[in-house]
């Protein structure tokens, strides 16, 4: 016989990245191989890009309607990423690891640091790509992007980068399929990849130059 209380309370993951360092597309591959995780849709002021859909991508909201949220305390975590507001709904990542799922987190270092206060049980994982040069070349390619923007977006990966040792664990996104393997293992109560293994020195020294 099942009830509401033998269902398994689900994990909390959150992963982090620099701009450019493929997490999105990571994450993407993960969902599609277990379609049992979910994703925390965050909040966000900035505008819809032309392929996203609010409630689905993010919920879009005004920076008013952010700001009331805030105060509200709904929010687990919230930050100013570039210039717009990003936050994760704590009702709606309670909600559905009450229900059983395990949860992936998809924020900065900044909403890292709040969510392993909030939520000590949470896993951390970083994303880094696996050269500067690599991580410069897949910024161009989005051709989304002025020089001007392009520019600070490498300044502020440098800086996002310098916190990877704040994270429990640590994948290079060099082969895609490797990473994405690494990453559903790691979802899966898996171990390894720790943040403080020695072999990311040389890496960690290229990236933070």
């Amino acid at each position: 016989m099942s009830g509401a209380s033998s269902v398994r309370r689900g994990s909390l993951s959150v992963i982090a990245a620099p701009s450019g360092a493929g997490k999105t597309s990571l994450v993407k591959a993960v969902l599609d191989r277990d379609p049992s995780l979910r994703v925390s849709i965050s909040h966000t002021t900035r505008k819809p890009r032309p392929h996203e859909r609010d409630g689905e991508h993010y919920h879009f909201v005004t920076v008013d309607e952010f700001k009331r949220l805030v105060d509200a305390r709904e929010f687990l975590e919230h930050a100013q990423v570039f210039d717009n507001f990003y936050g994760t709904s704590r009702g709606s990542v309670e909600a559905l690891r009450k229900a059983g799922h395990d949860v992936i987190l998809e924020i900065d270092w900044q909403g890292a640091q709040q969510i392993r206060k909030a939520v000590p049980d949470c896993q951390t994982i970083f994303i880094l790509p696996p050269s500067r040069r690599s991580l410069e070349e897949r910024l161009r390619n989005r051709k989304t992007d002025s020089e001007e923007v392009i520019q600070r977006r490498l300044r502020d990966s440098i800086t996002d980068m310098s916190h990877y040792a704040e994270f429990d664990r640590v994948i290079v996104n060099d082969r895609f399929e490797d990473a994405v393997s690494q990453l559903l293992g790691l979802l899966r109560g898996g171990a390894g990849f720790e943040a403080t293994r020695p072999a990311l020195g040389p890496l960690i020294k290229d990236l933070l130059g």
